[in-house]
Formats: structure tokens, sequence, C-alpha cells
């Protein structure tokens, strides 16, 4: 069967004869460069919308030299967290009139090297990413186009940062714990790290770790406890032997009365591990998770979290890239946006706590 003929499709030229301009008045309207009056402005607008024209991005990065979208590289997205971080960097880009394009890393720094390539290949206007780790960034310090750091920080790097204030929100959190009267009180983070901790905090690759765990310790000092970091349990990722783990974790001798998780993913986890162990939330052990997931709050009982405002952490980030890309060029930015406990009812005194 012959097909019938593709229809052609609309040209600026064909905006500007719609809109009695010239050619190269539509294409700095349509381009988004360049001054026109308001008046012409929107008389492009509405010639373009008469005719359903659909700009030609090759054509338009051509001419402008831009390509109107840039690239975000994050470190899960099957973490809710990132999930959220994404959409405010999207509605940010959005309004805009920016694209993204999104890539994951999965906490890997290769995989983070080679989504940067594919990206950069791609002639993105600018790059937001979560990096995978802080001791390997010789990548980053090459990128040459604007570059904002989302959620965690690389003081080598004088770039735009957004993050939160991730140490005191685990001191906050922790001695909430050790004030109702929890001494055995671990920190359970999916982050890999070989060999014990023992206090070895130069050896964690990611900022987010790194201070929460200097929270989590300053706690336990300030409540005398000694030897806290033998309760730091590194590798709590999704696979069947970080969840055997976190079973050998509970039905030990010296089992913990309270813990604290590292995000959401990791407590639901352990909220299941706990049940399988026949344990209770919180007459056996209390919990209280980093990031408000959907999840947390219909639980029996629902957890108490560390409120993290996420979806502000990517809007924020996005409206600093976009900023560079519009030609600011004040110094970078680096933004601590505050956290909150929500408490609700998975935290219960020692005393009414197992052995």
């Amino acid at each position: 069967m012959k097909r019938p003929p593709k229809a052609p499709s609309v040209t600026v030229s064909d905006v500007a004869r719609e809109a009695k301009v010239s050619k190269a008045t539509a294409a700095r309207v349509l381009g988004g460069y360049g001054r026109v009056s308001t008046t012409v402005h929107a008389a492009v607008l509405e010639a373009a919308k008469a005719l359903d024209y659909r700009p030609n991005e090759l054509a338009r990065s051509m001419t402008t030299g831009r390509s109107g979208s840039i690239g975000v590289v994050v470190g899960d997205i099957e973490n809710p967290f990132f999930s959220l971080a994404v959409r405010g960097i999207s509605d940010a880009a959005r309004l805009s009139g920016i694209n993204v394009i999104l890539a994951n890393s999965g906490e890997d720094v290769e995989a983070e090297k080679s989504a940067i390539r594919v990206l950069m290949a791609k002639q993105v206007d600018g790059l937001i990413v979560t990096p995978a780790q802080s001791g390997d960034i010789a990548h980053l310090k090459e990128i040459a186009c604007p570059l904002a750091l989302l959620d965690r920080a690389l003081p080598e790097l004088n770039v735009d940062t957004v993050t939160v204030d991730d140490c005191n929100a685990a001191l906050r959190a922790t001695r909430m714990l050790t004030q109702a009267g929890h001494r055995r009180i671990a920190y359970v983070t999916a982050a890999l790290l070989s060999g014990d901790f023992r206090g070895a905090e130069s050896r964690i690759n990611t900022s987010t770790v790194r201070e929460r765990i200097l929270g989590f310790l300053d706690a336990c000092r300030e409540a005398g406890i000694a030897g806290a970091e033998r309760n730091i349990h590194f590798g709590s990722g999704r696979s069947d032997g970080a969840h055997a783990a976190m079973q050998r974790l509970l039905e030990s001798a010296d089992r913990p009365t309270a813990i604290l998780a590292s995000d959401s993913v990791v407590a639901l986890d352990l909220f299941k591990a706990i049940r399988e162990c026949g344990l209770g939330i919180p007459r056996d052990i209390s919990l209280i998770t980093f990031h408000d997931a959907d999840w947390t709050s219909v639980t029996t009982p629902p957890i108490t979290v560390i409120d993290q405002p996420v979806y502000t952490l990517g809007k924020s980030v996005a409206e600093l890239l976009i900023r560079r890309l519009k030609g600011d060029d004040r110094p970078p930015e680096r933004i601590v946006l505050p956290t909150t406990i929500i408490e609700r009812m998975s935290v219960g005194r020692q005393g009414d706590a197992g052995p």
C-alpha cells in the first residue's frame, strides 16, 4: 500500500510570515535568545501556536549553541528520595523551557563517568550530579559546562551545591533514642566499607554517609556510650546477603534496642526483618529512618522519620544551574537545607524494650 505523503513541517519562516515579522526576529523568540518587544514576542508565540509549530531541536542548537536540555545523574533512581528530587528538578526545568535527560549511576563511579560522557555527547547545557564517590572526582573537574551538585558536597569543587543538614539530623535522631534510655543503638546503611569502621571516616567516599555517621557518633559520645563505632553496619542494600545480615544482627545476644536507618529503603528491609524475627516495634526495637517515604506513615506502628525537604532540594539545585545557564557569574552557592523529625510511634523507652 502506498503511504500518504508526509505533511510538511512548519518552519520558522512560516511562523515569521504569519506573525508579519522577519525570520531573524521569529527565530529569536522561538529560540529564546536576543531581545524583542513584548508585542512582537506575543505575536510570534500566537502564530506558532496557530500553526502548531514544533521546534527542530538540532537546528536550534546549531543556531544558539544551546541544546535546551540539562543532564541529571543520580545514585539510585529506585530510591524514593531520588525520585522526588528529580521531580523537583524537572518541575523547575520545565518552567524555564528546559528538558531533563536522566541517568542512573547505581552508586558506581564508573557508571557515573559513562553517564556523564553520554550526556556531554548529547551536548547538554549543564549537569546536575549526585557524586557516587568523593575520592574519585577528576572526571567532574573536567566537565566543560555548568555543574551543580545534588545532596552530596565536594569541598574540592567550587560549584553550586545543595545538601541537607545530615550531621545535625543524625545527631538529633540519635539523641532522641538516647534520651529514651537506649544504649545499644545501631546505625544501618546500604553504603559499602571494607573492614570494620573503627572511626575510619576518611575511608567513607560519600559525604552524606560520612556526615550522618559523624552525627550518630557525636550523639553516642554525648550520652557516654562507649564503642559506638562497632554498632555501625554497612552493606545493607538490596540483596539476600544483606537481608540475612540484618536477621543475624536482630537475633544476636546483644542485639540493638534501637536502630537509625540511613534511608527508607534500608528501613523497609529492617521493618520486614524485625517482623520475620518475631520482634515488635517499638516493644523490642525502636526504629527511626531518614526520609519520609509514603510507607512510613501507614505501617503499624507508623515510623518516626527525619523529614528531608527532598523536592525543594531538587528544585533548588535546578534553579541554581538554570541561573548559571542564563549568564549569572556570582560566586558558587553552597545551600544547606534544614530537616525536621516527624515523631510517630516507633520509638519506645528502653524500659519497654527487650533484653
